[in-house]
C-alpha cells in the first residue's frame, strides 16, 4: 500500500513584526541589514492569548474548508509542537474534541523543532501502509516568539509563529516515498529553554546581559546559532545521499529542493555545500520567517501554488532541528 498528501493548508497569527520595527528597538540592526543577511522581511506573531492549538485549529478549518474534507473522515491526529498548551493533558485530545473529530480516533503528541514535519509525515505513511488509519491529519504549530527574551535581537528577526496542516490518506497529489532520520542527543543543549520541565520547573530567574549585549536566561530560548550552522552544514551531505539512496535516485531526478527554511544566510550555504542550482532550490521565508516545523509545508503549499511544484514533480525535503534530530523524504507529484 501507498500513501499520498492529499491536502495542503497553513495559517499564520494577524500581528506583522516587520523590520522596521526591529530596527527601531535595536539601532544596530538596520532595515537592509535583516533583510540582506537573513531574507526575511516580516515575521507574523501569535496574540499573547493566542496559543498552538489555536493555531493549529485555524490551519485545520483552512484546510478543511479548502478541500471540501469531512471531519467525520479523520480517524487519526498527530500534533507536532514543542509550545503545548499544558505540561498535561495531550494538546492533541484537546484538538480532536475542538475539531469535532469522532472519539474513535488515535491522537497524540510529537514534541520535535524543525524536524517536526518529516518526522509526523513519517507517522502517518506508516499509519495508511499499516492499515491502521485511512485518513491522517497531521497538524503542526509553533509559538515559539513567547519563549524569546524581548531583547534577543538575533532569535527574535529569525523566529515567527505558525501552523501548518496536511492531510495524508491512500490517495492524493504527492506520493510519500522513503525516509532517513538521525539523532544526536550531543546538540541538546545548543538550543534549550531550561526551565518549565520537570528538570527546572520554577523559573530559574538568572537573567544576564553578556559582553555582546544579549540577554542569557534559562527562562528564554538558548541558541548557538554558530554550533548548530556547522554541524548542519556537516550533516547535510550524508543526510541527502541517504534519502536518494533509500529511494533510488540522484540528484538529477530532484526537480525541486524544498528543505526546512530557516533563513536566507543558511539557505545560501546548504545550496552551495549540496551544488544545488538557485533555480532548484526553493524559499520561502520573505513574508513569513521561520516557523520551526511548519516551514516545509508552507513552502510545500507556496511552491504549489506559484507553479514551482507541477503535476510529474519531484520533490525532496530535508531539516535538522534541535536535539538535534534531523530527517528527509521525497514527494512524487
Amino acid at each position: 500500500m501507498k500513501s499520498y498528501i492529499k491536502g495542503l493548508s497553513y495559517y499564520l497569527p494577524e500581528t506583522v513584526l516587520g523590520n522596521g520595527e526591529l530596527a527601531s528597538l535595536f539601532p544596530e540592526w538596520s532595515v537592509e541589514k535583516i533583510e540582506k543577511k537573513l531574507g526575511i522581511k516580516e515575521r507574523h506573531i501569535a496574540a499573547s492569548d493566542q496559543t498552538a492549538s489555536d493555531l493549529a485549529f485555524n490551519a485545520a478549518k483552512k484546510l478543511f474548508a479548502e478541500y471540501d474534507i469531512n471531519p467525520g473522515d479523520i480517524d487519526f491526529l498527530i500534533f507536532c509542537t514543542q509550545s503545548p498548551d499544558y505540561i498535561l493533558p495531550t494538546t492533541a485530545c484537546i484538538l480532536q474534541e475542538r475539531l469535532g473529530l469522532k472519539t474513535g480516533i488515535g491522537a497524540y503528541d510529537l514534541n520535535l523543532g524543525c524536524s517536526g514535519f518529516v518526522y509526523g509525515l513519517l507517522n502517518a505513511k506508516l499509519l495508511i501502509e499499516s492499515a491502521v488509519a485511512n485518513n491522517v491529519l497531521l497538524l503542526t504549530a509553533e509559538t515559539y516568539t513567547k519563549y524569546i527574551h524581548p531583547k534577543d535581537k538575533s532569535n527574535r528577526t529569525i523566529f515567527a509563529d505558525g501552523a501548518a496542516a496536511c492531510l495524508v490518506g491512500k490517495d492524493g497529489f504527492a506520493e510519500i516515498g522513503n525516509f532517513t532520520m538521525g539523532t544526536d542527543g550531543k546538540g541538546a543543549e545548543n538550543l534549550i529553554v531550561r526551565s518549565g520541565g520537570a528538570r527546572h520547573k520554577a523559573p530559574m530567574d538568572d537573567l544576564i546581559i553578556n559582553e555582546f549585549g544579549n540577554p542569557m536566561s534559562g527562562d528564554y530560548i538558548f541558541m548557538d546559532g554558530p554550533e548548530i550552522l556547522n554541524y548542519t552544514l556537516a550533516r547535510i551531505p550524508e543526510m541527502v545521499s541517504d534519502v536518494l539512496r533509500k529511494n533510488d535516485m540522484t540528484m538529477d531526478d530532484i526537480d525541486l529542493h524544498v528543505y526546512h527554511q530557516a533563513n536566507a544566510y543558511i539557505a545560501k550555504l546548504q545550496r552551495k555545500k549540496l551544488r544545488i542550482p538557485e533555480d532548484k532550490y526553493y524559499c520561502c521565508f520573505e513574508h513569513c520567517g521561520n516557523t520551526v516545523s511548519s516551514t516545509i509545508p508552507i513552502a510545500l503549499k507556496e511552491a504549489i501554488k506559484d507553479g514551482s511544484i507541477m503535476q510529474g514533480s519531484v520533490v525532496m525535503s530535508v531539516a535538522q532541528g534541535l536535539g538535534y534530530s534531523w530527517g528527509g523524504f521525497i514527494l512524487k507529484f
